[in-house]
């Protein structure tokens, strides 16, 4: 019998929720026990496979395994872990379980964690609990696939039913293949548009989501299981933890995931709607030379990786204050390789409206306080002038200590530049923004 632990009381506390032994096998098998293997997808919320098991169940059996496969201590290994886990991802799944069994007790229920190796566990208890109804995520792993073969077959040959959706990923992956095969004679799709257009609405999109479970059934009796009082910890499962400086800042659990969405959701910056701005920075017309140059789109089509951190901070967070998606929207018509996602995600990381937690916790990431400034950085990465004169020509005999920043060269350094009498700044315009102010 494999080792059971058990998120709740002790067996020597908890009373038998059966029927009693004297009931015969025809009042028994009218009972339903359902049982709710967790996989992947530890939530409550917007779960499939947990309103189906307690449909229509008189017992609920919520189960987790603690698979050797991925989670046995391997001293071997060549971080701190399993062989196939390191131990900040064995931490964030018994994080999660923790979470998971606290969000089961509001609902009347419980979580159960079992150990060993899943099939001969789940099989054991088919019996020893008396289950009609399995249900389960459906997983592309080949591991998880060879092992649901398995499972499929024995509860067919004991009458179990079975409900195994996808809901791990959007789409069903095999699905996608049998479309490729029979709609695009064969070829994957080679863009996210094409991906789109062929996948579809996924089959779950007509189906209401799972916001709300008030109550769930009760666990039947465990029978004769051996049961812990927690989850494990990482010290209970052999392993030693790692000091508090390499511990990931992830925590792990819906709750924690549920938070992460709503403040990445949640929309902090004032933005401003300010067309003038906007149209400034997109013709060119900033009065700072180098995201004048940079912004040069439509000549090029495409600019350098750093260039677009410096080009993105300076319309969003770092001096205009104007939405991000509208400078989205003019990468996404002028870019010549312009992808849909990697736009959106782009500039929501470059002006920090999203991945806040990222950004928190790396030092090299897009920290909000973390401005690209439009003159520094030009200094840094142009130091010639060379890019900025080739796109903005009128700027070709200004002293390269001064391109950056014509605001601060001297009358006469100005009027020699153009070799007139009249100011440089009189044809190149002046700073829609004062940096040192915006930025603070």
């Amino acid at each position: 019998m494999g080792l059971v632990f058990y998120a709740g009381k002790t067996r020597s506390s908890t009373r038998s929720f059966l029927f009693p032994s004297f009931l015969n096998s025809a009042m028994a098998s009218s009972i339903s026990n359902s049982l709710m293997w967790f996989r992947k997808g530890l939530r409550i919320h917007d779960n499939p496979k947990l309103e189906r098991a307690a449909r229509r169940s008189d017992f609920l059996y919520p189960v987790f395994v603690i698979d050797p496969h991925y989670m046995e201590p391997d001293p071997e290994a060549f971080s701190p872990g399993s062989k196939r886990a390191g131990l900040n991802r064995v931490r964030f799944l018994l994080e999660s379980l923790v979470d998971l069994d606290l969000g089961l007790k509001n609902l009347g229920s419980r979580l159960l964690v079992l150990k060993g190796e899943p099939c001969e566990v789940i099989f054991q208890f088919f019996k020893e609990w008396n289950i009609t109804k399995l249900c389960y995520e459906f997983d592309t792993e080949p591991y998880y696939q060879a092992m649901d073969d398995k499972v499929k077959k024995f509860c067919s040959t004991a009458n179990i039913e079975t409900f195994s959706p996808v809901s791990h990923t959007i789409f069903s992956p095999f699905e996608i293949i049998k479309k490729e095969n029979f709609c695009n004679g064969g070829n994957p799709p080679l863009s996210y548009q094409s991906f789109v257009k062929l996948a579809g609405e996924p089959s779950w999109a007509s189906t209401p989501i799972l916001t709300d479970l008030s109550r769930l059934p009760s666990v039947g009796d465990v029978g004769r299981c051996s049961i812990l009082d927690n989850v494990p910890t990482v010290e209970e499962l052999g392993y030693q933890d790692l000091p508090v400086a390499k511990k990931t800042p992830f925590q792990g659990g819906e709750s924690e995931a549920l938070k992460r969405l709503k403040e990445c959701l949640s929309d902090k910056i004032p933005w401003k709607n300010d067309d003038e701005l906007l149209a400034a920075w997109r013709d060119a017309r900033t009065g700072f030379p180098w995201i004048d140059a940079i912004i040069q789109l439509r000549k090029w089509g495409w600019m350098h990786h750093l260039a677009r951190h410096c080009v993105a901070c300076f319309p969003t967070r770092g001096d205009l204050f104007v939405h991000w998606e509208k400078g989205r929207d003019v990468f996404e018509r002028l870019l010549i390789h312009s992808d849909w996602s990697i736009n959106n995600a782009n500039w929501m990381w470059l002006s920090c409206s999203s991945f806040t937690r990222l950004i928190m916790f790396y030092p090299h990431s897009h920290a909000y306080n973390r401005i690209y400034s439009p003159i520094s950085f030009g200094k840094k990465y142009d130091p010639n002038c060379d890019y900025i004169r080739h796109f903005l020509p009128i700027l070709k005999d200004m002293p390269k200590e001064y391109v950056c920043h014509l605001w601060t060269a001297p009358l006469s350094v100005q009027c020699a530049s153009r070799q007139r009498t009249d100011s440089a700044l009189k044809d190149y315009p002046k700073p829609v923004i004062d940096h040192e102010v915006a930025s603070r």
